[in-house]
Parts: C-alpha cells; sequence; structure tokens
C-alpha cells in the first residue's frame, strides 16, 4: 500500500512540473523583446525613417451630438376660444407664415350669438344712461324716490360690465368692437397667425368641428432656433458660456454651423450626460427642430510634444514607440499619448526620456513591431 502511494505521489510531481513548464512556455510566448537591430538594408526595405519629436501648439476637442431644438416661448399650439367648424385653411407643414396673416376661418352660430348679445347690449345702455340722467334730475326735484334712482344706477353699472365682458369676448375671437355693427354681423371668424413663423404641424382638415381645448395648428418662431448638445458628465465642466463649437446636421456633414454656447446645464441625466444650449450665428431654413446634430468644442490650444500618429503602435492594450539607440538598434518604450489632431499625437512627459533629444521611428513603426513578434516565434 506504501509503494502505491509514493508512485501517486511521484505521477502527480511530474504533472505539476509539466503544467508548470507549459504555463512558462506560454508566458514566454505573449512576451517579446524590446529591442531590435536591423541592417541598413533592412531599414531601406522596411522604409523606417527616424526623427525627433516636435513641439505643436494643439487643441483637445469635445466631440457632441444634439438636435436643433427652441425655447418654449417660441414654440405656439394655436387653438380657438370658441368651438367651431374649420371652413378653410391653406397651410401645410413646412409653410412659412407672418404675423397677423390670416391662416384659417371657422364659422358657428355661436359667433352670431356673441355679436347680436353685444350690439342688443350697446343699444340698452343708451336707453339705461338716458334713464339714469332722468331719475336723477326727477330725485334732485324730491319728484321720485331715491330708490327708483339707485336701481336706475345699478342698471346702469350693470350693464356696463356687461358690455366691457362682451367686448373682451370680441377681442378674444379677434372681432374689433368699434368696428362691429348691425350690418357686419357674420357668421365665419378669422383666425390670424400670432407670430412670424412656420408651420410644423396641421391638426385639422375642412368640415371638421374643433372644441376650444383643441390644437389646430403648431407654429414655430425661427428667430430663436438653436442646438441643444449633450456633453458627457466628465467633460462638461470644461465647456463655458462664449464657447464656440462647429455642428453639422447628421446627414450633412461637409457643411458646418457655427454656434456659441448661451447656457450649460448644471445637472445631467440618467445616461450621464449634460445639456450645453447654443446660438446659432448663421442659421438658415434647413434647420428645423428635432434634426439631429454632431460637432464638436475646441478647447483652448497648449504646446506639447508631437510626432506623427505613424510613430505610436498599439501591442495588448498599450502604446508604444520605438527609441533610436543609433542608426541600425531600436528599443520599444511603452508612452502615455494626448491629443491626436492633425495627423499628429502628443507624447506626455516621461521623466526618463527628453523628448526634445530623443530620435524615435516616425515612419513605418509597425515594421518595427511586426519583425519583433517574428523574433519572439522564433
Amino acid at each position: 500500500m506504501r509503494s502505491y502511494i509514493l508512485v501517486i505521489a511521484f505521477a502527480g510531481a511530474i504533472a505539476c512540473g509539466t503544467k508548470k513548464q507549459e504555463t512558462s512556455q506560454t508566458t514566454e510566448n505573449t512576451t517579446i523583446e524590446k529591442d531590435i537591430s536591423l541592417t541598413a538594408e533592412q531599414l531601406k526595405n522596411g522604409g523606417i525613417e527616424t526623427g525627433l519629436p516636435e513641439e505643436a501648439m494643439m487643441s483637445a476637442s469635445i466631440k457632441v451630438n444634439g438636435v436643433v431644438d427652441v425655447p418654449p416661448q417660441s414654440m405656439v399650439s394655436v387653438s380657438f376660444p370658441l368651438g367651431g367648424y374649420l371652413k378653410n385653411s391653406h397651410l401645410l407643414p413646412g409653410m412659412g407664415v407672418k404675423k397677423g396673416e390670416v391662416i384659417a376661418t371657422l364659422e358657428d352660430q355661436s359667433y352670431v350669438q356673441l355679436q347680436q348679445d353685444y350690439l342688443v347690449a350697446k343699444a340698452r345702455m343708451d336707453y339705461l344712461s338716458a334713464d339714469l340722467e332722468r331719475q336723477k334730475e326727477l330725485s334732485s326735484q324730491d319728484a321720485t324716490s331715491k330708490k327708483i334712482y339707485q336701481q336706475a344706477g345699478a342698471d346702469f353699472k350693470t350693464q356696463q360690465v356687461l358690455i366691457k365682458s362682451l367686448e373682451e369676448k370680441l377681442r378674444i375671437v379677434g372681432i374689433d368692437p368699434d368696428k362691429l355693427t348691425v350690418n357686419n354681423i357674420s357668421r365665419a371668424i378669422n383666425l390670424r397667425s400670432p407670430i412670424n413663423g412656420f408651420v410644423t404641424k396641421v391638426n385639422v382638415n375642412i368640415g371638421k368641428y374643433v372644441n376650444p381645448a383643441d390644437v389646430l395648428f403648431e407654429l414655430v418662431d425661427p428667430d430663436d432656433i438653436h442646438a441643444a448638445l449633450t456633453v458627457f458628465e466628465k467633460d462638461i465642466m470644461m465647456i463655458k458660456k462664449g464657447m464656440k463649437a462647429a455642428v453639422s446636421l447628421a446627414d450633412k456633414p461637409g457643411k458646418k454651423y457655427e454656434v456659441d454656447v448661451i447656457l450649460v446645464t448644471r445637472n445631467v441625466d440618467e445616461n450621464r450626460g449634460g445639456l450645453v444650449h447654443c446660438h446659432f450665428e448663421n442659421a438658415n431654413h434647413e434647420l428645423l427642430p428635432g434634426m439631429f446634430l454632431n460637432g464638436s468644442f475646441e478647447l483652448d490650444s497648449k504646446k506639447v510634444m508631437a510626432v506623427p500618429e505613424s510613430a505610436v503602435v498599439r501591442f495588448e492594450g498599450k502604446q508604444y514607440v520605438f527609441l533610436a539607440k543609433d542608426k541600425s538598434n531600436f528599443e520599444m518604450k511603452e508612452v502615455e499619448t494626448g491629443i491626436v489632431q492633425n495627423g499628429k499625437i502628443e507624447l506626455k512627459e516621461d521623466a526618463a526620456v527628453n523628448w526634445k533629444e530623443q530620435k524615435i521611428a516616425v515612419k513605418n513603426a509597425y515594421s518595427l513591431l511586426g519583425k519583433l513578434k517574428n523574433k519572439a516565434d522564433e
């Protein structure tokens, strides 16, 4: 029995040793050397060129997206305070309208009744005014009781209130009470545009009965159109009022519009983004509420050490450059990068390297990485 246990233990030790050896081999296979030497011919055939990092003025950019928007005060829902039938309207979505322009005509017998009530009340007012003067004179001569005089005064004031309220009702529906006479009573009333703008929605058709709560049309004043841009929370504090950005419509990326920041919200939504409201400097009729926008903010420029993007290689999630030790020997060094702009990339400061004096492979650096990988596989 004891011999059997020893055999098993020995076999286990061999298995563990084999496993460690395989693990060691696997680790070695994923690790490559950092140094490589090339002949002059290899350098020429690989198209490898060296150079010094250069100082450059670069600015970081913040990518954003959003929509064309208008503030609530520039969006108008048009309704009518009295129910009625839509007699006619020429509006279509997208059409422009001017303030005061007739955009629809409605008709109903209640309009006639309102005009009638006003004219009748006004006519009775003349009678009550004359009666009040008569009762006042009689009262002064003690020819009538004070009660009758007081009643005449109360009737006159009541009629004044009635006429004033009817006048306001007429003005609400667009009828000028000063111009209303028995000769121009009409069953139809014109509905006029309250703003200069354009139509976004038409919710009615000819012959439809509309209630006071129904929205007939929706209009937008384009003069106050703006860009509502979403900025991630990590960037929102870098955006300030007055900053400029360039935006474009999602389906027309080549046409840029400049915008100025007018308001930065100080809260973020559930998607960890905050809204930045911007004013268009050169808005035109192409920009409609709800259209999607893409854009970017350019932050203040700063002086950095930069190299061509082709000088930086990526390997196993990290970034490297190849330091030129001399004309034929290179060392792969991990680096931290920053701003990427116009084909160049920023190299962050490194205590071990003076970028102003250290030449690196600036062209075809990936061919050096490929040779290191091939060397590791041999």
